[in-house]
């Protein structure tokens, strides 16, 4: 937008459009769906169909609404939630997130510390799929599409980075079985890679295809523990057993030596082929500077 552009809008929309403003009165309102969100899982949890049909109205409201607000305040395209190439990115993110953790458990099995125990029925697969659509809908819209892009249109890629990763983390605080290591594991492994991806991609599919892929596949077909979450028997009957440092203990496997190492050499490359692409904003004074 040139200058000339911004002295002619009203003072009003300035103030809308601004990323502190961004992060309040449109991050508020997604972080109540998503709140509201977990709630309907809860709710209908003996009734998947309903908590999936009830989450997928969630997610759709909370979509609507940051279109609305793109549209009308930011007024630019949607090109984070742009369809053209979505299942593209989307399955990319779903390989490898589905990948990255098969990849550990493989590992785990190797070492004698994952042993299969036999399979459920294959309706065990269905109700994971209301929290796998929950966690990369509305966490990823939340934190890279409106935490991560209002810090870095002040701050820069860097320090965006660094705050969308720690807060991302963190807040897995608030699970039933939240450590700190489980969150500064989370902070640095998963708050790199989704933040890459975004920046690599600057849209949101590939980050969404592998939230809900790693948090699918480490439900309902590992039967393992979310992010310090309550366990649900998944597809394969296991049982695990080993040092908390290999299997995550209570928190799950993002407490992991192996996911730490796995995630976050993935992210790591995802952010060196971002640099390459000149993806990475500069701070908002040294883009005035310029």
């Amino acid at each position: 937008m040139s200058g000339a552009e911004n002295i002619d809008r009203p003072l009003w929309l300035r103030i809308l459009q601004s990323p502190l403003a961004r992060l309040l009165l449109l991050g508020g309102p997604i972080f109540v769906m998503m709140g509201l969100s977990s709630g309907f899982m809860a709710y209908f949890k003996g009734d998947p169909l309903k908590a999936i049909a009830a989450v997928m109205g969630m997610a759709s409201a909370a979509i609507a609404f940051y279109a609305g607000w793109t549209r009308f305040i930011e007024r630019r395209p949607l090109s984070e939630l742009s369809l053209s190439g979505a299942g593209r990115e989307w399955g990319t993110g779903m390989l490898i997130g589905a990948g990255l953790y098969t990849a550990c458990i493989l590992v785990l099995m190797a070492l004698g510390m994952y042993r299969i125990d036999g399979l459920n029925p294959w309706t065990f697969v269905i109700p994971a799929i209301a929290m796998a659509l929950s966690s990369g809908f509305f966490e990823e819209l939340f934190f890279r599409g409106i935490l991560f892009r209002s810090v870095e249109d002040m701050a820069g890629s860097w320090i965006s980075l660094a705050v969308s990763a720690l807060v991302f983390g963190f807040v897995h605080l608030a699970n039933p079985a939240g450590t700190i290591t489980g969150a500064i594991y989370i902070s640095i492994e998963a708050g790199i890679l989704l933040a890459a991806a975004f920046m690599l991609t600057r849209r949101l599919w590939l980050s969404i295809g592998f939230h809900m892929a790693w948090n699918y596949t480490q439900s309902a077909i590992f039967s393992g523990i979310v992010s310090g979450s309550i366990s649900e028997p998944g597809l394969i009957r296991s049982n695990i057993r080993g040092p908390e440092v290999l299997t995550g203990g209570s928190f799950g496997l993002e407490s992991s030596v192996l996911a730490f190492a796995f995630c976050t050499i993935t992210g790591l490359v995802l952010l060196f082929m971002a640099i390459k692409r000149g993806r990475i904003v500069p701070p908002s004074w040294k883009r005035s500077a310029s």
